[in-house]
């Protein structure tokens, strides 16, 4: 009766320490925790890009508006009849 009581306990004592200590353990659940956290708040941040990039392109698609603003601003382009004129902050 002794020896199935001491083989119960370190059966017990075994698998209390797979809780602990093992791949299931809960300092690894805790920090697998962490970071499906910040995965989650990576993937936030790459859904509002892949939104902005979307809208884009649809402004792209839609009309010459998007692509006109881009050529101002990216490129100095202004149209045949405009005059340019830059003003330069002092310092």
């Amino acid at each position: 009766m002794r020896l199935v009581t001491l083989l119960l306990l370190a059966l017990l004592g075994f698998v209390h320490a797979e809780l602990w200590f093992g791949k299931g353990s809960l300092p690894r659940v805790v920090a697998l925790s962490g970071q499906v956290t910040e995965q989650k708040a990576k993937n936030e941040l790459a859904r509002q890009r892949n939104e902005q990039l979307a809208a884009e392109v649809n402004d792209l698609k839609e009309g010459l508006e998007m692509v006109e603003e881009r050529a101002r601003a990216e490129l100095g382009m202004i149209r045949p009849d405009e005059i340019l004129v830059q003003v330069t902050a002092r310092r």
